[in-house]
């Protein structure tokens, strides 16, 4: 296992959330509008860790992206959504499957220099 103090990773703003991310990886994002084997940069990245230290965005750190290349759209698992009011015969049950983007994490850019 590599030492906790060289990793690499980054934290990114993605689809309004925050992702942490480790190169050569995998992640399910919301669906994102690109084809599959099409490469993505995110801009929002609000920390950086190399080896050398980290780095804190204000919000989001200078000249720093993330390179990320689309694998396959998919569908998460299917969530149960079921209301009931208690004493008056209403009941609803529906289910969502959510719609997912998987992406490999290809580089983690510093200033156009690849730290990953």
């Amino acid at each position: 296992m590599a030492d906790p103090s060289t990793e690499t990773y980054a934290i990114v703003e993605a689809s309004g959330q925050q992702f942490w991310l480790q190169p050569n990886r995998y992640y399910d994002l919301d669906r994102l509008q690109a084809g599959v084997d099409d490469t993505i940069t995110l801009d929002n990245v609000l920390l950086v860790k190399d080896g050398k230290g980290t780095t804190l965005g204000q919000p989001y750190v200078k000249d720093a992206t993330v390179e990320l290349k689309v694998m396959d759209h998919r569908r998460g698992p299917k969530v149960i959504v079921y209301k009931m009011r208690p004493k008056k015969k209403t009941r609803r049950k529906n289910g969502h499957r959510q719609e997912l983007t998987r992406v490999m994490v290809q580089a983690i850019k510093v200033g156009g220099t690849a730290i990953s």
